[in-house]
This record gives structure tokens, C-alpha cells and sequence, in this order.
């Protein structure tokens, strides 16, 4: 890592016109993100040429396209600019006393599995925090690794078949498992499938809802019935887990969803759980964070606060 005396070196501003363009691989969005022309860009663009002995980048009809020297500065850019910035952060954290946002991109099953345990904790320590939530989605991974958001919460998997398996998670993020959770199937009391042994046979034998969950459509069950060349016949995709239990009551459609989701559910008469009828490795519901994160007192907080919940 480069230390904060050979930064000195180099023009400060430079250096982060250089990240924002290895971000924005694009003069204009980089320009509009550091409030300059593109002609002054385009400027610093030449200075950084000279400072780096590499052209750093290469015009395309969509943008900019990194030199592999430009990339490999890229993660020496994001610790330097990230010591910087903490230059002017506090050596410790006063939770009561912050007002400090926190942003989150989560699966919609993190509200009921994590956030009604370390939230009201959170408040009464640091009851001026504020959290902004964005659903987990295909970019998350993305935005972690450019610290446009502290924290995410998302399902990975422990079955070595798994495309989101735990392997996958970048070097660059730190990450904490908070539970584990398995899928159950949601049935109407009286059902034809009840008549019937229920096998996958079964199970597939029905038309089913599929429940988005935090904008993902597709996970381990789908890819493994992929891999048996099987597939579910879906009647109607929905994104609310209570809506789709009602739909299930009153109608012959089967509902598969993390068994902890569902608990709530239990007790109502008109339903039926049934395990999944497949065997599968119980998935987990991880935090994941930036590892320049790691150090950071706030932050810190935040995490050892949710981590060290007991999610039963």
C-alpha cells in the first residue's frame, strides 16, 4: 500500500479524477460527478499520463477502457483516498450523539430475519442514525466494492452446486453469517397434493407463486431442478410474502420461501408447511462490508452491533 507521505507527490485531485474515471469509464459522467468541464478532465487526464508513464485509458465508442496499468492502481487509489477521508474522522465513535446515515442494500427477508432484532437496539443507543434501505440486486456486489453503500445483506449458499455459493464473495469484502434457514412449501388445507405422496413428483406436479425477494427472481432450488432439466410452472409472480400466503389459502397454487418467513404463518388454520421436497443444503443470510470498512469506528459499531444479535 502506498503511504500517505508519497502522496504528497502527486496532486491530490489528480489522483481522484483518476478513480472517478476508473469508476465512470466515461469523461462526461466523470466530469458531472466531480462538478468540472470535460475539457478540464480531459486535462488532468493528460497530467496523469505524464505523472503514470501509461496512457491509463483508451477511447471506445462507449467510453473509456482502462490500461492494465490504470487497473492496477485502482485499489492502491481506493485505500489512499479512503485514508484521506479519515484523516478527519473521529478516533472514536459516540453512538448517542451521531448522526450519521448508513446505506444498505438487502434481500426483503433481512426486515423480519434481522432488522426487528438489532433496530431497536440501535435506537436506543444511537437514536439520531439514520438508515437508507435499496433492495439487493445483481449490482450490489458492485456497489459494496465501491463503497457506494455501508452495509448489504444477502443470501449465499452452502451447497457446493450453488452459483452464489460463499466462495463467491469477492477478497475485497469482509463478511459475517448471521443465520442459516432452509425452504419450506405453503399449501391450502384440503389441497389435492395432500392426498398424494408428497415427493417431487408432487411438487411439481402443481402450478406454483414465486416471490420475489429483494429483486431476486432465481436461487439454488431453480438452478438444481436446471441441472434435473426440470423446471416450475409459475401462475404469477408476486413480491409480498403475506399477499402470497392469502393467494395460497384460496387457491390451489404451492409457495416455497425461507422456512423463518413463514413462522408467523403457522398458526394460521387455513394453511399447511410442508418441507421441501428436494434435498438441499440450508442457504445463509450474510452481512457483507468494504474491508477498508474494517477500521472504521462507526461502522464497526454497526456491524459488531448486528453480528452479535441472536437470530433464532
Amino acid at each position: 500500500m502506498i503511504e500517505l507521505s508519497r502522496l504528497l507527490k502527486y496532486d491530490l485531485n489528480l489522483l481522484i479524477c483518476l478513480y472517478v474515471l476508473l469508476q465512470e469509464r466515461n469523461v462526461k459522467r466523470a466530469a458531472s460527478k466531480l462538478y468540472l468541464s470535460q475539457s478540464a478532465v480531459s486535462k488532468q487526464l493528460s497530467k496523469l499520463r505524464q505523472v503514470f508513464d501509461d496512457p491509463l485509458f483508451e477511447r471506445q465508442s462507449k467510453g473509456l477502457l482502462p490500461t492494465p496499468k490504470a487497473l492496477s492502481l485502482e485499489t492502491k487509489l481506493e485505500a489512499i483516498l479512503l485514508r484521506v477521508d479519515q484523516l478527519s474522522d473521529p478516533e472514536q465513535f459516540e453512538p448517542e450523539n451521531s448522526h450519521r446515515t448508513f446505506k444498505f442494500d438487502l434481500v426483503e427477508t433481512a426486515y423480519s430475519m434481522v432488522f426487528e432484532n438489532f433496530f431497536p437496539d440501535m435506537l436506543e443507543k444511537a437514536p439520531n442514525i439514520t438508515i437508507e434501505n435499496l433492495d439487493w440486486s445483481e449490482d450490489s456486489i458492485d456497489r459494496l466494492q465501491r463503497r457506494e453503500v455501508d452495509f448489504g445483506i444477502g443470501i449465499f449458499e452452502w451447497d457446493e452446486r450453488a452459483r452464489a455459493h460463499i466462495k463467491t464473495i469477492p477478497d475485497s469484502l469482509s463478511y459475517a453469517e448471521l443465520l442459516q434457514d432452509t425452504t419450506t412449501c405453503v399449501v391450502r388445507k384440503g389441497h389435492p397434493a395432500l392426498q398424494e405422496e408428497w415427493n417431487l413428483e408432487t411438487f411439481l406436479k402443481y402450478r406454483h407463486i414465486q416471490v420475489m425477494t429483494g429483486g431476486i427472481s432465481r436461487w439454488l432450488l431453480h438452478e438444481i431442478l436446471e441441472q434435473k432439466r426440470l423446471k416450475l410452472d409459475y401462475a404469477v409472480n408476486m413480491s409480498n410474502i403475506a399477499s402470497a400466503v392469502r393467494l395460497c389459502e384460496s387457491s390451489d397454487l404451492i409457495l416455497s420461501y425461507p422456512n423463518r418467513c413463514l413462522r408467523e404463518f403457522e398458526s394460521n388454520p387455513g394453511i399447511e408447511l410442508k418441507h421441501l421436497p428436494l434435498a438441499l443444503s440450508p442457504g445463509g443470510l450474510f452481512l457483507l462490508w468494504n474491508k477498508q470498512l474494517d477500521c472504521d469506528p462507526s461502522h464497526k459499531w454497526l456491524r459488531e452491533l448486528i453480528v452479535n444479535q441472536s437470530y433464532t
